[in-house]
């Protein structure tokens, strides 16, 4: 394309901003009230998402050593797991160090376990951990079937309930977002299909005395990605306001150590970038989708 033929895409693409008044007001409107949703359920699912893979992280296999074992079989019991196929690491903790950890976590109350120190009642264990956290149910099973393994915890139920929440709430977060960037579609393709019908005399001429597609189309794109890129403004003003205040101000109270907000830097400028794409993406489908049908003349 050449330069002044750009100039004129973008020159007209400008003048229909301002050219159709209320109609681009409301375009950028509903782009504006769309991601403003859109950004706040973005920045609420990937902190859920950052969580989800803190915890699933955190899933941790015990597999209990047989009290009958020798010593020379529980170092081959370590080996064997270590050369499983989904492993990613393998830590042995003896039976004391089981008990004073147990003694240290009881705080007052594990005084009444030091009474054991002299007859352990306690397993040799390895702590094994899964190189995908959502396979670590299946390594569980075949580490359970070794010679030498008592008993297997990993807290089954919990961990089960743990990837299922996960995977319904991601995929309903996509679900969502989907349906709230078609919404937006729709409103911005009527609102700028308006605008067209206004204009569809002199989009009639244009093609008649030879105008290709592209060269009606591109002023039109260009109008459609600025609805886009202006309505996208408000939004991550207000959606990085709200999150700045939320990881100055609350981060500090909230006790639970798995409930962790991703850093203000460099999440603002990665939900900022996302939060313009997807407007721009709006806007120059929007766009696309209304101008199409005015070119079969």
């Amino acid at each position: 394309m050449k330069l002044r033929t750009t100039k004129r895409h973008l020159r007209e693409g400008t003048k229909n901003i301002f050219r159709n008044g209320w109609m681009t007001i409301a375009s950028i409107g509903a782009v504006t009230t769309t991601l403003l949703l859109v950004g706040a359920f973005l920045a609420l699912m990937l902190n859920l998402n950052h969580m989800a893979n803190g915890l699933e992280e955190d899933v941790q296999i015990e597999a209990l050593i047989d009290l009958t074992a020798e010593e020379e079989q529980i170092k081959g019991l370590g080996t064997t797991i270590k050369q499983m196929e989904g492993t990613e690491s393998v830590a042995f903790t003896s039976k004391d160090e089981q008990l004073n950890q147990l003694i240290e976590d009881m705080g007052q109350e594990g005084s009444t376990w030091q009474m054991f120190e002299q007859d352990n009642p306690l397993s040799h264990a390895y702590i094994v951990k899964a190189a995908e956290p959502n396979k670590t149910e299946r390594l569980a099973d075949k580490i359970s079937q070794l010679d030498g393994v008592q008993e297997v915890n990993y807290g089954q139920d919990v961990i089960r309930q743990l990837f299922q929440f996960n995977e319904y709430a991601r995929n309903i977060g996509l679900v969502l977002i989907a349906a709230l960037v078609f919404t937006a579609i729709f409103l911005i393709s009527n609102t700028i299909k308006l605008t067209i019908m206004a204009r569809s005399r002199e989009i009639g001429i244009m093609k008649l005395v030879g105008a290709t597609n592209g060269f009606i189309r591109w002023p039109f794109f260009i109008e459609g990605m600025m609805h886009g890129v202006l309505g996208s403004i408000i939004p991550i003003t207000a959606v990085l306001t709200g999150y700045y205040y939320l990881d100055n101000n609350l981060k500090d109270q909230i006790n639970y150590a798995f409930v962790e907000l991703l850093p203000f830097n460099p999440f603002a400028w990665q939900l900022s970038l996302l939060i313009l794409l997807i407007g721009t993406f709006i806007g120059i489908w929007g766009s696309v989708m209304s101008v199409r049908k005015f070119l079969k003349v």
